[in-house]
């Protein structure tokens, strides 16, 4: 079963690099196959040469040297294969991680930020009381107010802000906790590496070992999301102690070929999946804070604070025009720099 039926393929880090996970690159066609039999050099590993020529796909087997060439062609292929799943699972981890974490964290602020320019509306719309002044008041105020009776509607299962975290872990398998960081430490990297190496289901073809390493690397991946290093040891020693099952035999010349034919297709569609997670916001995002995007996510917060005292200058300067028992949002921003929390909704200082 391959590991990519929800959210992409599994693994970790991209290679070469235990400290970072850039957008990753799919393999030369001499790392992983292209459909068989189009390789330059026949008997190369890690390239669907013209081996099968010995013997062509589906006449029965092939001479043993033929076939010895053609599964370390194999081998070679699933191990670069499973090298770019590595990269893109550790980026679509990554990516997850800083959605998840940039509307937990910067949600607040973006909320107190239209908090206050609603406010600033309503008071400039009661000094002047213009019509297109009052109307952009009550845009501004429809944008924070809450949609009434939708959590009572989906029964707590959606509510104003989305889906509720228990309700977004069982849709998504994952997690209801937010995982600590967006890019886990460098010893939950090292573990979730070696481990994938070792279970992926793409090293087997029976379908029932299949299905036993994808619900194994699912546990990996979660563990994985989380930097959660002691479960990442425990499933380590978990897969110790577990059937030991190494690749699959492939002993007929055809058998090697198709097997090249699927790797292709499988790195073809994994190239799509890294195009897609690189091309979307969040991705784009990342790659400006490649080196570390945990510090980029501190920068975002830190414009969005810098915006809020700016918005909360501009009440206290729109609410003194009237002073204090004016129409209503006037005098409410009585300090420049105070305003409501951006967590609680309760005053206190914000910068």
């Amino acid at each position: 079963m391959s590991t990519t039926e929800d959210h992409g393929p599994n693994g970790t880090d991209a290679p070469g690099g235990p400290a970072a996970a850039p957008a990753p690159e799919a393999p030369e066609a001499s790392d992983t196959p292209g459909p068989a039999g189009t390789a330059d050099e026949p008997g190369t590993a890690g390239t669907a040469g013209t081996d099968h020529a010995a013997g062509p796909a589906g006449t029965g087997d092939i001479d043993p040297e033929a076939a010895e060439r053609l599964e370390k062609a194999v081998r070679a292929a699933e191990a670069a294969l499973i090298e770019f799943e590595i990269a893109v699972e550790s980026f679509r981890i990554e990516v997850e991680n800083f959605s998840r974490l940039h509307d937990e964290r910067l949600g607040p602020l973006y909320a107190h930020i239209e908090e206050l320019e609603a406010r600033i509306a309503e008071t400039i719309a009661a000094r002047t009381g213009d019509a297109e002044d009052v109307r952009r008041a009550r845009e501004a105020r429809a944008r924070v107010q809450p949609l009434p009776g939708v959590a009572e509607l989906f029964q707590d299962w959606l509510g104003s802000d989305g889906l509720a975290p228990d309700t977004a872990a069982m849709l998504t398998n994952r997690t209801a906790t937010p995982p600590p960081r967006v890019r886990p430490g460098a010893e939950a990297r090292t573990l979730f590496r070696e481990l994938i190496r070792r279970c992926h289901p793409d090293l087997v073809t029976e379908p029932a070992e299949m299905d036993r390493r994808g619900a194994f690397v699912t546990r990996v991946n979660q563990a994985y999301a989380l930097g959660d290093v002691a479960t990442l040891r425990a499933l380590t020693e978990e897969w110790e102690a577990g059937p030991s099952r190494g690749p699959s035999p492939m002993q007929r010349g055809e058998e090697l070929v198709a097997r090249l034919g699927w790797l292709a297709e499988r790195r073809d569609l994994l190239a799509e999946i890294a195009a897609s997670l690189e091309g979307g916001a969040i991705g784009s995002l990342l790659r400006l804070g490649e080196e570390d995007p945990d510090a980029l996510l501190e920068e975002i917060a830190e414009g969005l604070r810098e915006k809020i005292r700016t918005r909360e200058a501009e009440l206290y300067r729109a609410g003194t025009v009237i002073g204090p028992g004016g129409e209503p949002g006037a005098g409410t921003a009585s300090d420049p720099g105070t305003g409501a929390d951006p967590d609680t909704g309760t005053g206190s200082d914000t910068a």
